[in-house]
């Protein structure tokens, strides 16, 4: 008899999800592929639901309640897991030693896009708390996405009482799953992977496809561009201000000891194959770093950038042996100029760094200078400018005779516009080892 009254609910269940996902599709076709990308699993050991990328674990009695209070209810509870999968929240069970403050931010996140979503089949209007929640957090933050609510969050360091009633609002699913491995799923990589490709279709989609269905998800819009955004290894991006160049210097990689053994038995002193004198390495030579000095821009985040930019430098075979480097100060105008000739050098000026400047912010100065040192071949062959800042300032016009790349740092995740001969790097605090 409980055997058949369980079937009866899983059967119940199973329509719930079919009406569930099809209402869903019906209203947003963005959704397509993600909606059918969690295979629903009873389970009786939940109070709520539980997703970990690939099947959503869920309580057939709770999913019944939530269907008496109506079609709305199962909704959202079931976008809320989908969107926890497309902003990658399943796979970055972080929280710097506070899970529940990262899980509340998750929460949140996903809540706000869906509250922001115009549909009938997600109609829940929102109560004053929450709408108070929201208001907040965009003063400060101009998109709600995770990493930066969670910012807020540990900033604020909110009493446990308000923590607790923000639980209360926003909790909708449960978190254990995430980061898990099963044995009988992928790994959690591929499952990434997957997800991400999901994700940067939809986005493309709503850009360039949908453009009804995007007017009314600007929220879902903005949080999937900051998820998409590329991660980069500035280590990385400064390599690719070396210049290729041929050292003479034995090339042992290419050197086969066979042979050259084979040769020097067989003639006595004649190997059949000597080694290469030169090979291509790839050395920095001369450049500029600008850092950007105006008041929006921070004396910390300067010193950081400083301390990578040392630390990627001073490395063994960084730099060819000349080479010179410009570190410059710049806010509305240029307020200094370092020239940094050998490691020791370096690590001096990092050690009595202090920053000149805190004006405005206007690019056009540190250009202009750098052309003319240029004009007084101050430079044996410029490969690049690296330019630090904010973002908040005027650009050049005109494309220099070199490559330009600005880094940003940004702590509220939003793009800036480059001109198009600029090289372009997004940097949040975390991509600073």
């Amino acid at each position: 008899m409980f055997e058949e009254q369980l079937l009866e609910k899983l059967d119940i269940c199973k329509e719930i999800f079919a009406d569930c996902r099809n209402e869903l599709y019906l209203n947003m076709r963005f959704l397509d592929v993600s909606l059918y990308s969690l295979r629903p699993e009873p389970s009786m050991e939940l109070g709520r639901t539980a997703a970990d990328g690939i099947v959503l674990k869920y309580n057939p009695e709770y999913l019944m309640e939530l269907y008496r209070l109506g079609n709305a209810a199962v909704n959202r509870c079931y976008l809320h897991s989908i969107f926890h999968c497309l902003l990658g929240h399943v796979w970055n069970p972080r929280g710097d030693g506070n899970r529940q403050l990262w899980d509340l931010a998750c929460d949140i996140a996903v809540e706000s896009v869906i509250d922001s979503l115009p549909y009938r089949c997600l109609r829940n209007p929102a109560r004053p708390y929450r709408r108070a929640v929201y208001q907040g957090l965009e003063k400060k933050v101009p998109i709600l996405n995770a990493e930066g609510i969670f910012f807020l969050l540990q900033k604020a360091k909110p009493d446990m009482r308000v923590v607790a009633r923000m639980i209360q609002e926003f909790t909708v699913d449960e978190h254990f799953l995430w980061g898990r491995e099963e044995n009988d799923n992928p790994l959690p990589m591929e499952q990434q992977n997957r997800w991400q490709d999901i994700r940067e279709k939809m986005e493309t989609e709503l850009d360039m496809f949908s453009k009804e269905a995007a007017e009314g998800s600007k929220g879902l819009q903005e949080q999937l561009r900051v998820e998409n955004r590329q991660r980069y290894d500035y280590r990385v991006f400064l390599r690719k201000f070396c210049v290729l160049k041929e050292e003479m210097q034995v090339d042992l990689d290419s050197f086969d000891y066979i042979f050259y053994h084979y040769g020097m038995e067989l003639y006595g002193n004649m190997p059949l194959i000597e080694h290469l004198e030169t090979r291509e390495v790839q050395k920095i030579e001369d450049f500029v770093i600008v850092i950007d000095t105006s008041m929006s821009c921070k004396a910390t985040l300067v010193l950081k950038f400083l301390q990578e930019t040392y630390s990627i430098l001073s490395q063994s075979e960084s730099f060819t042996r000349r080479f010179c480097v410009h570190i410059v100060q710049c806010d509305e105008r240029v307020q200094s100029d370092t020239v940094i000739e050998n490691g020791r050098q370096l690590q001096e000026y990092m050690e009595h760094f202090q920053v000149q400047g805190m004006g405005g912010t206007d690019f056009r100065p540190a250009f202009s200078y750098v052309d003319t040192l240029l004009a007084q071949k101050a430079f044996h062959k410029l490969r690049g400018l690296i330019y630090f800042t904010d973002g908040y300032g005027t650009f050049p016009l005109k494309k220099p005779q070199y490559d330009a790349a600005f880094v940003f740092f940004r702590e509220d995740y939003l793009d800036v516009d480059v001109p198009p001969w600029a090289i372009k790097l997004v940097l949040g605090e975390n991509d600073f080892h």
